[in-house]
């Protein structure tokens, strides 16, 4: 059994996170309690937008591209600024439903450029007023604030983005160990006084998420030096077929050994991009 250090280097903590801190201040915070070199979280969440926030732990912040780009749920509110029916406002939403092309915020991290997106569901959940409880699931990088946004200039009447929450990010919804930072606290204090159990539930180690996520290739156990070290995949360093996929996991039984990329070119199969050695 690994011991919680070796858990705590390369896991995620699906965390709640509150309205307030910035989605960095929340994943130094997680950093410091920890006592960790290095933490990271996996899409970026507004100040007073709550919910679904992975931070990844030690050497897991280097799988960013695995887990990052995934669509997301959330449910919000979206104060219209004015009355409009109902037939309106479905008609209007119908129209940000699949492809569409978003403009990103002026504030935003990154370069505001029209690009497209999509948007697999728009629902509406429940009308009081001019507030409108909605839930949607986008491709990742779409702007929810943006959405409300261009919905109230299409009906002519303004509209915003009240309030937010991201119930489902990727592989991690508000049903799958979510913890509030309170949780991570109490499991640091039950840690001081020996009790490794809380912080062992709440602590979801990689390798077992990359198997959730990414196709498996099996490796040879006489290649493990080498590949640890990055060298290329050749047919003799592989117990299985390649998958299908371009992107896949190589595991030696339970160990992860890394991330590779097909290359097929002379007798090379592929390479590695993250090699956990």
């Amino acid at each position: 059994m690994k011991t919680i250090q070796e858990i705590l280097n390369f896991s995620i903590i699906n965390l709640d996170k509150p309205a307030g801190p910035t989605s960095f201040k929340t994943s130094q915070k997680v950093k410091h309690l920890f006592n960790l070199q290095k933490t990271a979280h996996f899409g970026t969440l507004d100040p007073m937008v709550t919910g679904v926030l992975p931070i990844a732990l030690g050497r897991a912040c280097k799988l960013n591209e695995v887990f990052m780009h995934r669509d997301k749920t959330y449910v919000g509110i979206m104060r219209l600024h004015d009355k409009v029916s109902e037939t309106k406002l479905k008609a209007s939403i119908k129209k940000f439903t699949g492809e569409i092309m978003q403009l990103p915020p002026v504030k935003s991290r990154v370069k505001r450029q029209i690009r497209p997106r999509t948007v697999h569901t728009f629902n509406i959940l429940e009308i009081q007023g001019n507030d409108v409880l909605f839930e949607s699931r986008v491709q990742a990088g779409t702007y929810i604030r943006k959405l409300c946004h261009d919905v109230g200039l299409d009906l002519g009447i303004g509209a915003h983005m009240l309030e937010l929450r991201r119930t489902q990010a990727g592989l991690f919804d508000e049903s799958k160990n979510l913890v509030n930072l309170y949780d991570l606290d109490s499991a640091v204090k039950a840690l001081e006084d020996g009790d490794e159990k809380p912080l062992r539930k709440i602590l979801q180690p990689a390798e077992g998420l990359i198997k959730e996520i990414l196709p498996i290739a099996e490796a040879n156990p006489a290649s493990k030096k080498s590949l640890l070290d990055g060298k290329p995949i050749h047919q003799a360093d592989l117990t299985s077929k390649l998958p299908k996929e371009e992107i896949f996991a190589l595991f030696i039984e339970e160990q992860f050994i890394g991330i590779y990329q097909q290359f097929k070119e002379d007798e090379i199969l592929a390479k590695a991009m993250f090699v956990f050695n």
